[in-house]
């Protein structure tokens, strides 16, 4: 709890304050809400603006609730004139800094590492959570789960509104965590989710097309991601880039400093490097080499681009003062990240692989990883979510044509759109690819069974876009699904053991 003058004073600091409506009192905020369905007495209500709905027209019924005062981008209709009002220019913004100053500034008392990029986040993360591990514990906000050093839930999106994120940091300050690493999502970031957040390690993993119908252009989205860089970073704070990416090589030119430590796995100028790279459905073996040391880890996920999310991982840790040991132990002895290359190994029949790739460049990576590893035929199962950018479809649809024997599309989350409509999206794709094979399969349980019945010992079927997602959303409603139970219960059913 504080006094709303202590947080007003804290959010004038940081230049968030235009003007006060009304008398403020030394009332006590007992909250931080932006949802008027959770306010109470005490609460300090938020007024964000939304793309769907706009907390300004909420504000009469969070003051009804027992709100305090209210933050808004303008004065509310109908509210009444004795409640203070704290206008801002920003209110998403605003809502995250004065949600820290709330909290009291729980992100100067963690290590904090974020980690941007279109692909390889979250495995990322659950990397460099598995090596901090190692001296104790530690929080992680991302696209798969939300742990506060105590308990873990899943996640609602990739980053959480900013009272949500300080309320977080919070709890893992009170469980004593050492640390909290994040995913920061590029409209996290353009929308100023963060604010109140300073962190000591960020790092850039790649830059692909996603998000396009959010941001405009690649320009706008690089800008996003970008800012993490020069906006949310502590004083004395590390960035981690990847050589290999040309997105990456031009942070390093317009970030550069004795605060940026490199990785690459084809580069020898690298701060961390990986080399001499051997794969199997059990996993990946590579050398790995920082500054000058070198041994040979086995990193117990499949693919080869874990390669590079491994090194993401071991530069951040390395950054921290972490030893190589440490380093090592943590690679090695991570757990299999849901949804991210999770696979399934079927006595006698084919391996299933769930991943979460829903871009044509992570679908690529991913056929071509699981490619390398496959003895017998690549079978892909894959929808596409709809009301989202277009193109992808047809562009995704070929390319899974190219790199797959047999494709069973189906439906993803098809939100307000005919799944048939949007399969027949990608199957102008598809059909781009002279020898092209493939089943239509809408019921997505339907389609992985059709897929793991036809497969035998040495095939490997591909299973893409949800991941861990627990559901499928269907015109605003979301029905409970997921690929990885749809697989083990093929297992089951057809009493086929796994490991």
């Amino acid at each position: 709890m504080k006094k709303i003058n202590e947080l007003i004073e804290d959010l004038k600091s940081s230049g968030m304050v235009s003007a006060i409506v009304g008398q403020l009192s030394d009332e006590i905020v007992r909250s931080i809400e932006f949802d008027s369905r959770k306010v109470t007495s005490g609460s300090l209500f938020c007024c964000v603006p939304g793309v769907h709905n706009d907390g300004h027209k909420f504000a009469v019924a969070a003051v009804k609730s027992g709100a305090t005062a209210l933050l808004c981008e303008h004065i509310p209709d109908e509210v009444e004139k004795d409640v203070p009002i704290i206008l801002t220019p920003d209110a998403r913004s605003a809502l995250g800094a004065i949600a820290s100053s709330f909290h009291d500034h729980p992100s100067e008392s963690l290590s904090m590492i974020g980690v941007t990029g279109t692909n390889g986040k979250s495995t990322t993360t659950y990397m460099i959570r598995s090596i901090m591990r190692g001296r104790g514990k530690v929080g992680l906000l991302g696209t798969i789960t939300y742990d506060d050093g105590n308990k873990e839930i899943e996640a609602d999106r990739t980053t959480p509104e900013g009272s949500e994120i300080q309320s977080f940091l919070s709890e893992m300050v009170r469980s004593c965590c050492n640390g909290c690493i994040m995913e920061t999502s590029s409209h996290g970031l353009v929308q100023g989710r963060l604010s109140g957040c300073l962190f000591d390690v960020a790092v850039f993993t790649n830059l692909t097309p996603e998000h396009l119908d959010f941001h405009g252009d690649m320009e706008r989205y690089f800008e996003a991601k970008k800012s993490l860089f020069t906006r949310y970073m502590k004083p004395d704070c590390k960035k981690i880039f990847n050589l290999d990416d040309p997105y990456g090589k031009r942070l390093l030119r317009e970030c550069a400093g004795s605060d940026v430590v490199t990785y690459s796995s084809k580069s020898s100028s690298a701060t961390v490097t990986g080399s001499d790279i051997a794969l199997d459905v059990g996993g990946v073996l590579f050398d790995l080499t920082i500054e000058g040391r070198t041994n040979r880890v086995r990193l117990p996920l499949i693919g080869g681009y874990n390669v590079s999310n491994a090194l993401a991982a071991a530069a951040a840790c390395y950054s921290m003062g972490f030893s190589y040991d440490e380093i090592q132990h943590g690679l090695e002895n991570m757990p299999q990240v849901p949804g991210r290359m999770e696979r399934y190994i079927f006595e006698k029949k084919g391996c299933a692989i769930v991943d979460y790739a829903h871009t044509p460049d992570a679908l690529s990576n991913l056929l071509s990883a699981a490619r390398e590893i496959c003895k017998g035929r690549l079978i892909g199962v894959f929808g596409l979510g709809g009301e989202r950018f277009r193109g992808n479809r047809w562009a995704m649809g070929e390319i899974a044509a190219q790199k797959a024997d047999h494709l069973v599309l189906t439906m993803d989350n098809p939100r307000g759109e005919d799944p048939l409509s949007i399969v027949g999206d990608i199957l102008e794709g598809v059909r781009k690819v002279e020898g092209n094979s493939y089943d239509v399969v809408i019921d997505r349980k339907d389609a992985i069974y059709k897929a793991l019945d036809m497969s035998k010992e040495g095939d490997l079927v591909v299973i893409s876009g949800k991941g861990p997602e627990k559901y499928i959303l269907i015109k605003g409603k979301k029905t409970p699904y997921s690929d990885s139970e749809s697989v083990r219960s093929w297992g089951k059913d057809r009493g086929i053991p796994w490991k």
